[in-house]
């Protein structure tokens, strides 16, 4: 394939959105080729696995860089100066990746028409989201204001510790038939059940992830079991996001995700980042997961992530964990 140096971050942005999975493959190796040019330390994790764009013709040839790499890098395609920076949350001593973002209507767009066409319209949005308020630079504190912003309903809102009033929210949305959103940070949804357990027929209660040092660590199936005991539903939906990406996947129970259309997981073999499995018509896979975020145009669309993940033949998907000694895998070819 010979590389096309002309090509602009512009020829993507117009086109992600509208992608169908006859043309991904196509768009995913033209965003590696302009990334491959425009990325400098993409560019040389590349070269240093001894891959040259042009050999490139497959996307299971595609390198992904190792996540590790936003804590210790900076992470751009073409230069720009940042219209936000997104961070990582972590504890006092850890350091956080970060998320260099030139555009941010292109975040906007992707999280509005991942969540419009999983969930649709005339949702009340209530945000339980202590820990990620408390800090500066959330990618999901700013994907959950928006929502609560377009959802236009007086109720939507963010709730940090206050939970008598959001006991008394839910109650006020339940009697009136509301359909609504509980989206949360796992530990705090579990403090919410343990205080005040309600039934909840008209509320989908969705959980964005771990514990973040808050509580003990529980399992996906654990955490489902609490919840659904203590509102008295029958599934726990799930939001799969993270800093790196612009670009979240749900699951609307028993912990098995989808992606948007511009979205795409692969699954690498463990111990190998350029192994990418095969055989998943013959039925579902394990390993670590691989994403491609045909939203990070900016940054690296190509992400080798610390999670460890089954995909199944019609390409949804569902987390184990996360893998050992996560945190040092993949920075040894780019310690500088």
């Amino acid at each position: 394939m010979k590389l096309n140096t002309a090509v602009k971050d512009t020829d993507f942005t117009d086109k992600i959105f509208s992608v169908s999975e006859h043309n991904f493959s196509e768009t995913a190796l033209a965003l590696f080729q302009f990334q491959f040019e425009h990325n400098t330390l993409y560019n040389q994790y590349c070269r240093l696995r001894h891959i040259e764009g042009a050999s490139v013709t497959r996307i299971e040839q595609i390198p992904f860089l190792p996540i590790s790499l936003f804590k210790s890098h900076i992470v751009k395609t073409t230069e720009f100066e940042p219209a936000v920076i997104f961070e990582s949350s972590g504890t006092t001593t850890s350091i956080n990746s970060k998320h260099f973002v030139k555009d941010i209507s292109l975040y906007e767009e992707s999280f509005t028409k991942a969540f419009d066409m999983f969930y649709g319209a005339d949702y009340c949005i209530i945000a339980l989201l202590p820990s990620y308020l408390e800090r500066a630079n959330s990618s999901l504190v700013m994907m959950a204001d928006k929502l609560i912003q377009k959802s236009n309903n007086p109720l939507s809102g963010f709730y940090l510790h206050n939970l008598d009033a959001l006991r008394n929210t839910l109650l006020q949305l339940e009697a009136a038939k509301q359909k609504t959103l509980l989206l949360g940070a796992t530990f705090a949804l579990i403090d919410f059940a343990e205080q005040f357990p309600m039934p909840l027929q008209h509320t989908t209660i969705m959980e964005t992830g771990g514990m973040k040092g808050r509580r003990e660590e529980l399992t996906r199936t654990e955490v489902h079991h609490i919840l659904c005991n203590a509102f008295s539903v029958s599934k726990i939906h799930s939001e799969y996001g993270m800093t790196e990406l612009l670009s979240q996947a749900y699951s609307k129970g028993d912990g098995i995700f989808n992606c948007p259309p511009w979205m795409k997981i692969l699954i690498r073999e463990e111990d190998d980042p350029l192994i990418i499995s095969a055989g998943k018509k013959n039925g579902p896979i394990s390993g670590a997961v691989n994403i491609i975020d045909l939203a990070n145009i900016h940054s690296c669309a190509f992400i080798a992530t610390d999670d460890a993940g089954k995909l199944y033949s019609d390409d949804s998907f569902e987390i184990l964990g996360r893998l050992d000694n996560s945190d040092i895998r993949g920075c040894s070819l780019l310690t500088l």
